[in-house]
């Protein structure tokens, strides 16, 4: 873990979400008024050289690819915008692939997406943003882009295998075990990337814990159902039920280093950005066998 990831971790666990919030606004500001020194450190890149240096890192051989990304975090050296790498990721995935997004929404930030729908048990496909980056929310928004219908962890897809992919993801309450787009993803040779993030950000790292239900070796709290009214669009609107668990240990994600070798978990920087690349069903394999012997991602 990075000094800024280690000490970011440690706020957001201590401090209350408008103190967190003013002190990641004023460290954005610092890094913004320090461009010229780290663009000098560090050099520019534009949005060919990002896609180079991905394709550099992963192999040709998947048919999803899983883009976690933060274009804010590229900054100062990335000389592009998110409409110009949105743009480049579906040429490089291309027509017989398929790209996929996360497009999360837990309702206002400090609140939580359970206590957003106990207010309010709405959810409007639509026209509910993603909040996990601009890159996100365009993708989203774009021609052909197919949605799954998961209040919470929703994902958008384009591709030959888009629709399959997010198809039912409404009747998984938790988001993430058997027969969502993560457990899909694991079961079809998808390659997972971060582009201005690490691997904190992977999702798929949550797939075993919904997967193994009973048999998971770390304590959890099972939550409530929800009922939670999806409008799909303006003529139908669908019922799910919202629930899951809810762990009690302390995630610690950065033990997935003990699991996975350099090979399996990449991470690199490109011009001083984060980057990391990891196969799904590596993750959840891994993951399985590890809490088979108890181990898992979890402190107590």
């Amino acid at each position: 873990m990075s000094l800024i990831e280690s000490v970011s971790s440690k706020l957001l666990r201590i401090l209350p979400s408008d103190y967190f919030l003013a002190v990641r606004n004023t460290y954005a500001k610092l890094r913004k008024r320090a461009s010229p020194l780290l663009r000098w450190l560090y050099g520019s890149f534009t949005t060919d050289d990002l896609i180079a240096g991905i394709a550099a890192r992963v192999d040709d051989d998947w048919d999803i690819l899983m883009v976690h990304s933060s274009v804010n975090n590229l900054a100062p050296a990335y000389d592009g915008n998110a409409g110009e790498l949105l743009r480049a990721l579906i040429e490089f995935v291309g027509p017989e692939r398929t790209l996929v997004m996360p497009a999360f929404n837990f309702g206002d930030y400090g609140e939580g997406a359970r206590d957003r729908f106990l207010r309010d048990p709405r959810f409007d496909l639509r026209r509910a943003p993603s909040q996990m980056g601009l890159l996100t929310e365009l993708f989203r928004r774009s021609r052909g882009v197919l949605q799954s219908r998961h209040p919470v962890y929703r994902i958008a897809a384009l591709g030959p295998r888009a629709g399959e992919l997010v198809a039912g993801h409404e009747r998984a309450p938790g988001g993430m075990g058997e027969n969502t787009p993560f457990d899909y993803m694991a079961r079809h040779n998808a390659q997972i990337v971060g582009i201005g993030k690490s691997f904190q950000v992977m999702t798929q790292v949550h797939h075993v814990e919904s997967l193994l239900a009973d048999s998971w070796p770390a304590p959890t709290l099972e939550l409530p159902a929800i009922e939670v009214s999806v409008a799909v669009d303006q003529r139908e609107t669908i019922s799910m039920q919202l629930g899951g668990v809810q762990q009690q240990w302390r995630f610690n994600i950065w033990k997935l280093r003990e699991l996975l070798g350099p090979e399996e978990l990449q991470e690199w920087r490109f011009h001083g950005c984060p980057m990391f690349a990891a196969r799904a069903q590596t993750v959840t394999d891994a993951l399985q066998a590890a809490a088979a012997r108890g181990f898992t991602l979890y402190d107590p």
